[in-house]
């Protein structure tokens, strides 16, 4: 099995996938880490349906699907903060609004499509097997920003994540900071329409994220057993799909909700919790 591994890897397509799997199991889960915290799991939901109906409808235009994708995801992240905080919204409810009006936009191209929906499909379901150069490219540029993006601004986003009034009357710019999210969540959703798909890289943009919660209080740690949790996912999904001949992106969700499974089951947060239900003085003695 490990030797067939090895043998696999010599094939360019088999290296291009494994660092895509790296690529996008890196920026989903360090995104995730954001969703989680603030409690806005649409966000994904609402990017990844906004980078799909922006590639149909590229496909219908004859632009490219994923530049498509990524205008639609950056229009989307333009209007989402903004607009809910001059409407005095909750996000979640525009996010709301937002998800419905995507996906009925998405499932319309896809009917108006006449030509073979093979290309839909693949932007729907992702594919790993077929990224190209340009995708990988794309998708290290857009990862490479957003580590800087959290490095620079580490301090400033680790008083947002506790709460976003706050960190405003501390002069830390928040909006700034939120936006910058939204549009950091619609590159790299629109980055990643080749590798998970449209309709399921959502599950890694909440996943690691809830993973990480399971298992450490510390920032720092969080975002780094998010990280690995999404890497995890991905490389294990690929290798699932390629040695069963299975759809990669589905592989990826179902590898992701195992390990989030496992830290639910191990988490010491859980003990901790039942221990002190037990005794309440627990944490006192």
């Amino acid at each position: 099995m490990v030797e067939s591994i090895f043998e696999s890897l010599k094939y360019l397509p088999v290296q291009r996938a494994l660092f895509a799997c790296v690529l996008c199991g890196l920026s989903c889960s360090l995104l995730s880490v954001f969703v989680v915290l603030l409690r806005v799991p649409l966000i994904g939901v609402s990017m990844s349906h906004a980078a799909f109906a922006g590639a149909v409808f590229g496909m219908l235009t004859g632009i490219h699907p994923v530049a498509a994708g990524f205008v639609a995801c950056l229009v989307v992240a333009g209007i989402l903060g903004p607009f809910s905080d001059r409407a005095r919204m909750a996000p979640e409810n525009m996010l709301g609004i937002l998800f419905s009006f995507l996906i009925g936009l998405a499932f319309l191209g896809m009917g108006i499509l006449t030509r073979t929906k093979a290309g839909a499909l693949n932007l729907m379901w992702g594919n790993l097997m077929s990224i190209s150069a340009m995708d990988l490219v794309l998708l290290a540029v857009i990862t490479f920003i957003l580590l800087l993006f959290i490095s620079v601004f580490f301090k400033e986003i680790r008083v947002v994540l506790f709460h976003r009034r706050f960190a405003a009357s501390c002069g830390v710019p928040e909006r700034a900071i939120y936006y910058g999210l939204l549009f950091l969540t619609g590159a790299v959703v629109a980055s990643n329409l080749s590798t998970v798909g449209g309709l399921l890289i959502f599950a890694l943009l909440i996943q690691p994220g809830a993973t990480a919660m399971q298992l450490t209080y510390n920032l720092k740690l969080f975002f780094l057993t998010a990280a690995l949790a999404g890497i995890g996912a991905c490389v294990s999904g690929l290798l699932l799909s390629y040695y069963f001949d299975l759809p990669s992106g589905a592989s990826v969700v179902l590898m992701a909700t195992a390990i989030f499974v496992v830290a639910f089951l191990v988490s010491p947060k859980r003990r901790s919790a039942k221990q002190t239900k037990r005794n309440p003085y627990a944490q006192d003695a």
